[in-house]
């Protein structure tokens, strides 16, 4: 086995990058239950390519064959029905691990210098998993994955000038048809995966150049012993690949009991009127998308003019890129951060669970404006960091992780 490592090496730097990204990566000591997500998304990201690539094996991506085609694999390919939970509880696990590693970047500062590259890289990702989870939704070819995509690209639209002609050009049609069908199934199981997986590779290589931040936001960079080995560092493997396996083992305990009792989670992971074939006659009573956009849905909502609220949409994810400049507190985690920095977090994520649960409901003027309020408060959080972050007192950061 050496020698053919040996051969292995002489060609292909094996052995180095399992040290430097593995045995010799030196991660801190102080990880806590958070640091659970980063390997939990990519567990889900290869459930979801696994099984996607057996879902098309028996898919028909054309308007008269995709709905008949979803109920063959539920009925009569032999175990296509757990193929297709699998992949469909699997896009909204990948959300739900997606936002709390996000969380924790908010909560450490795990944006802020050295790593303002593993965020935008983190957030490129973000935003390719809502583009790959869009195409997805229209492939099943219910009515609200076919009314819910109308809606969608209908936004396109209040652009000035070229609106109506990118939005005939994202269909491919006058109408959500075939060929729209047929253009979203070829992004979704070809470019947008691709693109993804190029871009957790750049922010796996990003994180491990800079090394991973802590609890405590120390740079255990800066407290090394003669060997130039971090003090407050543990080699990536074995300590946390074991733990983490940990977590893989309680995240699938959770994952499967949803997959095998509930799959549906009441409407929330596959909506009620997507059992129904697409009809461009008949509109649903009310028309939302998945639960995971439902927070920009509803900024959009909240606001009253059509183009306004696709800028609103649009800034409201565009404005997480720029958060590492935004944040001028001089500690990262918010351990040592002053109680304003405390207070303002816990009103954005408040505010983002409460315009997630809005973008569900059905409109009515008393919704509306608490959407608008929630807008307000979400934007408020982004754009008073630079100055509540500096004029907060903060307290003494540690020379050394404390555990």
């Amino acid at each position: 086995m050496s020698k053919f490592m040996e051969w292995v090496d002489a060609r292909f730097p094996a052995t180095k990058m399992w040290e430097d990204h593995l045995s010799k990566y030196y991660a801190p000591k102080n990880f806590n239950f958070f640091y659970f997500f980063g390997s939990l998304a990519l567990l889900v990201l290869v459930n979801q390519i696994l099984t996607g690539i057996w879902l098309t094996m028996s898919f028909e991506p054309s308007a008269e064959g995709a709905f008949a085609s979803v109920e063959y694999i539920m009925r009569d390919v032999e175990y296509g029905w757990i193929l297709r939970y699998l992949h469909s509880t699997g896009a909204s696990a990948f959300f739900i691990v997606v936002y709390l590693h996000m969380f924790r970047g908010l909560l450490y500062g795990s944006y802020q210098k050295p790593r303002e590259l593993v965020w935008i890289f983190g957030m490129l990702i973000y935003l390719c998993l809502m583009a790959e989870a869009f195409m997805g939704y229209l492939l099943p070819w219910g009515q609200m994955s076919y009314w819910g995509a109308q809606v969608i690209i209908s936004l396109f639209g209040a652009i000035p000038v070229i609106g109506d002609d990118l939005t005939q050009w994202i269909r491919g049609d006058y109408l959500i048809s075939g060929i729209t069908l047929n253009r979203f199934f070829a992004l979704h199981v070809i470019a947008l995966p691709i693109v993804l997986l190029g871009l957790v590779v750049l922010h796996i290589l990003a994180l491990h150049e800079v090394g991973s931040n802590n609890p405590d936001g120390v740079e255990i960079k800066k407290n090394k012993d003669e060997n130039g080995v971090p003090l407050d560092g543990i080699p990536f493997h074995p300590y946390y690949t074991v733990k983490d396996i940990v977590g893989v083992v309680v995240f699938l305990f959770v994952f499967c009991f949803v997959v095998f009792f509930f799959p549906e989670m009441g409407g929330y992971f596959l909506e009620k009127p997507n059992f129904e074939a697409a009809n461009p006659f008949k509109t649903p009573e009310h028309i939302a998308p998945v639960w995971y956009f439902t927070p920009f849905y509803a900024i959009l909502r909240a606001v009253p003019d059509k183009l306004l609220g696709v800028i609103a949409m649009g800034a409201a994810i565009a404005v997480l890129f720029v958060l590492p400049w935004l944040d001028r507190s001089p500690v990262k985690s918010m351990r040592y951060k002053g109680w304003l920095s405390k207070i303002w977090l816990l009103v954005f994520c408040i505010s983002f669970v409460i315009l997630g649960v809005l973008g569900v409901l059905s409109p009515t003027p008393g919704r509306t404006l608490l959407s608008q309020i929630c807008t307000i408060l979400y934007f408020a959080y982004f754009i008073l960091m630079p100055f509540y972050t500096r004029m907060e007192k903060t307290k003494p950061v540690p020379e050394r992780v404390t555990g």
